[in-house]
């Protein structure tokens, strides 16, 4: 086997799941500041906010995991989008269409396309 291919710091590390406080001892490289004391033991922990003990493929049951709060992000977003596009809606003035006379209403020619110098 190669030396030096694997790291160093491979070690084993507590993950814990902050939904059900569950906690999972297992090696790994991760880098953490906080520790936890399990069996006597101080072991490196790293917060999980979802883990196979909590999530709903795993349990079978069904319920929103919301922790970032995504939907409210979006929503809030949403929200400021139609607000500015109503803004500038408002904001925009409206173009007004010249009227047409009732000659140019019946087709009749305009006194500069009867003489041929339109567009010269």
């Amino acid at each position: 086997m190669k030396k030096g291919v694997h790291p160093d710091n491979y070690r084993p590390v507590v993950f814990q799941d902050t939904n059900d406080n569950s906690t999972i001892i297992t090696r790994s490289t991760a880098v953490t500041d906080e520790k936890i004391t399990l069996d006597g033991v101080e072991y490196p922990l790293v917060k999980v906010h979802i883990s196979s003990s909590s999530h709903p493929f795993f349990t079978g049951e069904e319920r929103i995991v919301d922790i970032e709060g995504r939907v409210d992000k979006f929503k809030a977003r949403q929200q400021a989008a139609q607000k500015a596009r109503e803004a500038r809606q408002a904001a925009k003035p409206k173009a007004k269409k010249a009227k047409k006379t009732e000659a140019q209403k019946l087709g009749a020619k305009t006194s500069v396309e009867k003489s041929g110098t339109a567009g010269q």
